[in-house]
């Protein structure tokens, strides 16, 4: 019975990510989804901006209040705690259960005293939202005192679930920053009648049309991978088969890689698709931080692997150099920053850059910083 719920589960997940819902949305409608496989009384859901891993918005679903956000941040980057999205995001499962990272000794967790049990909760599952190596967001799911503790069984589940949430939540905000995008390397998006017919195209789109390496279409037709996963995502929204995914990994004549996603615009059964067209690259480190503070490229590089959490030696490898190196990159870093440790840097900009957005209700999206009401 729990494996045939889970796989329904897991099948709803599949359907979701293709709707072409808003953050808001996509996580409002995964919460219920969840909630009937890994029952809980309130969840938090938080997007991440990928290229630094810091928390970019959050939506309490009946759970913490608006003042204890800062708190969340606060707990995350500068105090000793279990279960930190940093970590778990690294882990080779990442999702993690409360009680079992303490023992059973809440008391042992900050994160508990002062932000949980305030609220009415015990337990806490945690899980990352983790597609291609890059994080999109983080979510925690609690129960009440009165409720049965989490097991890590559930914790296993929605570990699976992972890159398929990730998936959707991208969707959700690259639908949402497209309209302001007009980089060189913006993602493109294509607007699709029923039947195929192109409603809206933009300028990006376009563009990354021009570079797919395939036989030419007829004229005013588009090439076979964007109806391909048009039609995916209206076969999985209308109750298809869910293991085909809404998405392809297509060359490009400039030696690169280019993500296509379908998703389902308002009802399927109306049949109008969003194709979207995005470079198949890691983020790059927020530019503000770097007008901010002045840091050179390497210095760039190295605040960005701190702020994912690698260790010395991990950041030394990584961009071969030796570890004396990276600690001289970091002592000029701090100087930069007006920090003493990689703990009150990444507070740092998490504090300067970030919690004033979230308070303003401003996200960032895969193309930079932008808010719901516009550029």
């Amino acid at each position: 019975m729990a494996s045939r719920l889970q796989e329904r589960t897991r099948d709803e997940i599949v359907r979701l990510s293709t709707r072409g819902l808003d953050v808001t949305g996509f996580f409002d409608e995964a919460g219920a989804i969840l909630r009937k496989a890994v029952p809980f009384d309130g969840f938090c859901s938080m997007t991440v901006d990928p290229a630094t891993m810091l928390l970019t918005s959050h939506l309490a679903h009946d759970s913490v209040r608006p003042e204890d956000v800062p708190r969340l941040g606060r707990n995350e980057f500068l105090e000793e705690d279990v279960n930190k999205f940093g970590v778990l995001a690294r882990a080779p499962r990442p999702a993690g259960v409360l009680t079992d990272a303490t023992g059973n000794d809440l008391e042992g967790s900050p994160r508990y005293r002062d932000i949980l049990q305030p609220n009415g909760f015990r337990d806490e599952l945690r899980f990352t939202l983790l597609d291609d190596g890059a994080c999109w967001g983080w979510v925690a799911l609690y129960r009440r005192e009165q409720s049965v503790d989490f097991e890590v069984a559930d914790a296993e589940f929605v570990a699976s679930l992972s890159q398929l949430l990730a998936q959707g939540l991208r969707r959700a905000i690259l639908l949402a920053a497209i309209p302001t995008a007009d980089e060189p390397d913006a993602p493109g998006l294509i607007l699709l009648a029923p039947g195929g017919k192109v409603e809206t195209i933009t300028s990006a789109a376009e563009r990354w049309l021009s570079l797919l390496i395939a036989a030419a279409p007829a004229e005013g037709d588009l090439p076979a991978v964007v109806n391909g996963v048009a039609y995916r995502a209206l076969l999985t929204a209308r109750g298809g088969s869910p293991e085909v995914g809404a998405r392809a990994r297509v060359p490009t004549s400039g030696g690169t890689w280019l993500i296509v996603h379908g998703s389902v615009v308002g009802d399927p059964a109306d049949g109008r698709t969003a194709v979207i067209l995005e470079a198949a690259r890691s983020s790059e480190m927020a530019p503000l931080i770097v007008a901010a503070h002045g840091l050179t490229t390497r210095e760039r590089e190295v605040t960005q692997l701190v702020l994912h959490g690698l260790s010395t030696a991990e950041i030394a490898e990584r961009l071969h150099l030796s570890e004396y190196t990276v600690q001289d990159h970091l002592k000029a870093i701090f100087e930069k920053v007006g920090v003493r440790s990689r703990r009150e840097l990444v507070a740092q900009i998490f504090f300067r850059h970030y919690v004033p957005r979230l308070e303003m209700g401003v996200k960032i999206g895969a193309t930079g910083w932008f808010s719901e009401a516009g550029p």
